[in-house]
């Protein structure tokens, strides 16, 4: 299996290529960026790609894959709507339709959040767009699209926030992730855990198509 990542500077995305490296159904592992990932493994490839509003110029570099795993995304904090929005919706649907143009029989996995709003109507400004960017991914066709809707997350092996406010929530608040997962074991992910049911729900499918943490952890066993 080959699959394509993105986001892997970031701490979900970072957790996701681990895994993905050390699974031995995955054969081939190419993360698209701005910068290197700094890590360095046989199966291991790099696309440096400075614009995610276009992929036209990188097409030929995205065939011959199973899966992509869209694992890239920002804060909305302090954001306007219009600036939140082509770095959401614009980015993850030009990738999405390039990859559908060349492979609709593969799987896409984008990973938004818990509270995204499917209706598109909320009141809440990233919930909107990430719920439209949801609907449209699911509406492009491909034979497997499954949006990922993790809450608390706690990170393994290493892996660790890229933004400086989440890295030092962590710090601070990171404690009470455990205890969450000890009381309610469904209610909270890790790294590993999402890794692992990206590459069990490529292989196996599932029908569903939107994955709260209790479906997510479900699909990693």
């Amino acid at each position: 299996m080959k699959v394509i990542i993105t986001g892997t500077t970031g701490m979900i995305g970072r957790g996701v290529l681990l895994e993905c490296l050390d699974h031995q159904d995955v054969s081939e592992v190419l993360c698209i960026s701005r910068s290197q990932t700094g890590e360095k493994h046989p199966k291991l490839k790099e696309l440096i790609h400075a614009d995610f509003s276009d992929f036209s110029s990188v097409k030929a570099q995205l065939s011959g894959y199973d899966a992509c795993y869209h694992c890239m995304g920002v804060s909305s904090a302090g954001m306007s709507e219009e600036k939140y929005t082509p770095l959401t919706y614009t980015f993850t649907l030009a990738l999405a339709q390039a990859l559908f143009e060349i492979n609709p029989a593969m799987t896409f996995i984008y990973v938004s959040g818990v509270g995204t709003d499917s209706t598109e109507k909320g009141r809440i400004m990233w919930a909107r767009v990430k719920g439209k960017t949801e609907n449209d991914v699911l509406k492009l066709g491909f034979k497997q699209a499954f949006m990922f809707r993790p809450g608390g997350i706690i990170p393994k092996r290493g892996v660790a926030p890229r933004a400086k406010a989440t890295r030092n929530a962590l710090k601070l608040l990171g404690w009470i992730l455990p205890i969450m997962k000890f009381f309610s074991p469904d209610s909270v992910l890790d790294t590993t855990s999402i890794g692992l049911a990206m590459i069990h729900l490529t292989q196996k499918g599932s029908e569903k198509s939107i994955l709260h943490p209790v479906d997510i952890n479900a699909a990693a066993l």
